[in-house]
């Protein structure tokens, strides 16, 4: 092997706030073929020592090679990030201006970021020295246990792992005495990689397809190179029997799939539809999985071990040997988009993945986003439709309740309480969708109006009862109930508005005789809640699900065959453009998961503004139409799907700090935005403008054209490193799904 000459500098990116790589020289023993793109170093960085991936090979560095530091080892024997994902990390830190190391990070299990450990499977064989070999037994004295250990591998001259070894009573401290007086080696052993085998694909028959779901598998099959597809579908509508039919055809190829899905909270049920039909090995990737897990998952989608990778946002960075098709499932999801550090959007990530590997990409959603559906309009997606649900199912009919001037039972009129008695004697489930976690929205003083806001941002804190307590669902911080009012004394507290805990406590005194199951962030904390949660649904027992945006995603619940929505005016009202998009999506969602069994489903929605046009238009002509109304909106105002947006956000524990900085920086890129036909508006205060004790402002660039916003972007990301202070934290934000 040749060895680094005195020419060969290794460009190596490191997981720190800076926008650059850092230059090192190898170790004089290093082989250069080893030195590829995506392995993993150990590097001194200042004090400490730390892993970083190698971004190239360089002849001369401009910092001078004899200022170069030595790398303190190569961890790695073939690159732990492949080629693919390599180009895909430099392409999304380019985009994102966000920093190389921490993007490649991504790509990383966390073990493999913290740990010098190999990232490839080893498992430990023990052989006899021959010294081991020799020696007379008689010579161990009395020590029976290392006795029994030298006959078991005489007998095994090849040597045994260290499981076999237990089954043989051989433990772990026997053979470390053993190494130690030189009677046995330790040799580490790489299995051999098992791919999946493809004679064996599915272990239960597909579904018959219908002619709409058969006209949208076919493109999708046919495709023999990247295609990008947006299967929109209503609700019960088939898509995942055309996802699981599309990955089929793909597997019989050798190929592997990777599917993407918005909430954990789906994936315990995804994934066992997955492993239902298929029998090639599915592995998941989501947050809830331990280190080690997610590593075993890590490896082998990379050796190929895996034949469907299944998971979450941070999914899409999963090492495949032969991916053939990728799946974005409730492409519309706001979980897609990640809100803090490196704030990228799997979905588009998932079209630059597939473009670069040259493989169709499947965007799948009942109501899909104004950015996609423009996509597919102008011809750069082929539309697919699903317009009716599949089987006997049908679409479920809207009752909009005026609740203006009405008396309420516990914030829910009475027409609804009434139908909803009816639907549990007929042995149906009900489904009441409010999207507030905790017990009240506020604790507020009867006598003065007084209620306790958090003290690190500009948000009140939401009254929990079980465990009883006062918290922030921005920052986390948490304090007891207190005892009387912070200003006028009153002992007087009473908890006002409606939160999920509250609504299971009230539904369970009005409808003692059926099970309430609430589903929230706070129920499903725990490994397994879920799971126990959707099998307890799935019994088909009359029952009450109560529960936040959880229960609208993707869920099949045969047996709900009504579904209240409590309260959709906030939505329609907020600050942020993108609110009426959401709050339609979320509505057309949960009122999904009603009447998907043979019983047709109904969907109560409560509101004060039964007339708003737009919840008209939504309900009367569809969320096509729907779309197409706020698609002319967002036209009028050159924003996206028309505009593009990136937000550079700044904050401070001093508010003057973090304004001044936007401030000064505003004024250095308004030559600039005008020659690139770019606007820049701001700065100004967040929506919340105090969180977790920081200050935060932001500045808005919006330009019709992708390429001006992004050279103003690279133009401005280059000057705030030069001129951000320690004490200020800030980020870009390229194609914000919020403006908060």
């Amino acid at each position: 092997m040749a060895k680094p000459g005195s020419h060969t500098i290794i460009q190596v990116a490191l997981p720190v706030p800076l926008r650059r790589t850092f230059d090192y020289l190898p170790k004089a023993d290093t082989p250069v073929n080893l030195l590829q793109p995506g392995t993993r170093v150990k590097v001194p960085f200042g004090k400490r020592q730390i892993i970083g991936i190698i971004h190239g090979i360089i002849p001369h560095s401009n910092f001078g090679d004899d200022n170069l530091k030595t790398i303190t080892g190569l961890l790695d024997e073939e690159a732990a990030i492949g080629p693919e994902l390599v180009k895909l990390c430099q392409w999304a830190a380019q985009y994102y201006h966000h920093p190389l190391g921490d993007v490649y990070a991504h790509a990383l299990p966390t073990l493999l970021r913290s740990k010098d450990d190999s990232w490839e499977e080893v498992s430990v064989r023990w052989q006899l020295t021959q010294k081991g070999r020799l020696i007379g037994l008689d010579q161990l004295g009395r020590a029976k246990r290392q006795i029994h250990a030298l006959k078991i591998l005489r007998e095994h001259p090849e040597g045994l792992h260290q499981p076999m070894l237990k089954g043989f009573e051989v433990e772990a401290p026997i053979l470390r005495t053993l190494l130690d007086k030189g009677l046995v080696d330790q040799h580490q052993d790489r299995p051999p990689r098992q791919h999946w085998r493809q004679d064996r694909i599915l272990a239960e028959s597909p579904l018959t397809l219908n002619e709409e779901q058969k006209h949208a598998l076919q493109p999708i099959i046919d495709s023999t190179g990247f295609r990008p597809f947006l299967l929109e579908g209503v609700t019960g509508s088939g898509k995942t029997e055309v996802y699981l039919q599309a990955i089929t055809h793909y597997l019989k190829q050798g190929k592997q799939a990777l599917v993407l899905v918005p909430e954990i909270g789906l994936t315990p049920q995804t994934l066992h539809r997955f492993e239902a039909r298929f029998g090639v090995p599915v592995v998941s990737f989501h947050s809830n999985l331990t280190d080690r897990e997610r590593m075993i998952s890590w490896r082998k989608a990379r050796n190929g071990e895996a034949a469907i990778v299944l998971g979450t946002r941070s999914a899409l960075f999963s090492p495949m040997e032969n991916l053939g098709i990728i799946v974005v499932d409730e492409e519309h999801d706001l979980s897609y988009k990640q809100q803090e550090g490196f704030r990228y959007n799997a979905r588009d990530l998932a079209i630059i993945r597939a473009n670069q590997q040259n493989i169709p990409v499947v965007l799948g959603s009942a109501t899909p986003t104004l950015e996609s559906l423009q996509n597919a309009r102008s011809g750069r997606y082929e539309h697919l439709v699903l317009s009716q649900r599949a089987g006997n199912a049908r679409p479920p009919q809207f009752r909009v309740l005026d609740i203006r001037q009405k008396a309420l039972t516990h914030g829910m009129a009475p027409e609804l309480l009434k139908e909803m008695e009816e639907r549990l004697k007929a042995r149906q489930q009900v489904l009441v969708f409010i999207n507030r976690r905790g017990y009240a929205p506020v604790l507020m003083c009867h006598d003065c109006g007084w209620f306790k806001e958090c003290p690190h941002c500009d948000h009140r804190m939401t009254c929990h009862a079980n465990p009883a307590h006062l918290h922030c669902h921005h920052c986390n911080h948490q304090l007891a109930i207190p005892r009387f009012c912070g200003n006028c004394k009153s002992t007087d507290l009473r908890p006002i508005g409606m939160g999920t805990e509250r609504l299971e406590d009230n539904l369970s005194a009005l409808f003692p005789k059926f099970p309430v199951i609430r589903i929230d962030r706070d129920t499903t904390q725990r490994k397994q809640a879920m799971s126990k949660h959707l099998e307890r649904i799935n019994t088909g027992e009359p029952c009450i699900l109560v529960g936040t945006q959880m229960l609208a995603k993707g869920h099949h619940f045969p047996k709900v065959t009504l579904v209240a929505v409590c309260d959709i005016d906030a939505g329609l009202f907020a600050a942020d453009f993108r609110a009426t998009e959401h709050t339609a999506q979320l509505l057309m969602q949960v009122s999904g998961r009603a009447g998907r069994g043979d019983d047709r489903g109904l969907v109560f929605l409560q509101t004060h503004q039964p007339g708003h046009p737009l919840l008209q238009t939504l309900l009367s002509d569809g969320y096509g139409e729907f779309a197409t109304e706020l698609t002319n909106e967002r036209r009028l105002m050159g924003m996206p799907p028309f505009g593009y947006l990136a937000l550079l956000r700044a904050e401070s524990a001093d508010p003057r700090q973090a304004s001044q900085f936007l401030n000064q920086i505003e004024r250095w890129m308004q030559p600039a935005a005008q020659s690139l036909n770019a606007e820049v508006w701001g700065p100004a205060p967040a929506l919340m403008p105090k969180k977790a004790r920081r200050f935060r402002f932001q500045l808005m660039l919006r330009s019709e054209q992708r390429p001006a916003l992004q050279q103003l972007l690279k133009q401005t990301v280059k000057k705030i490193e030069q001129e951000a202070g320690h004490r200020l934290k800030w980020s870009v934000d390229v194609d914000p799904v919020t403006l908060d």
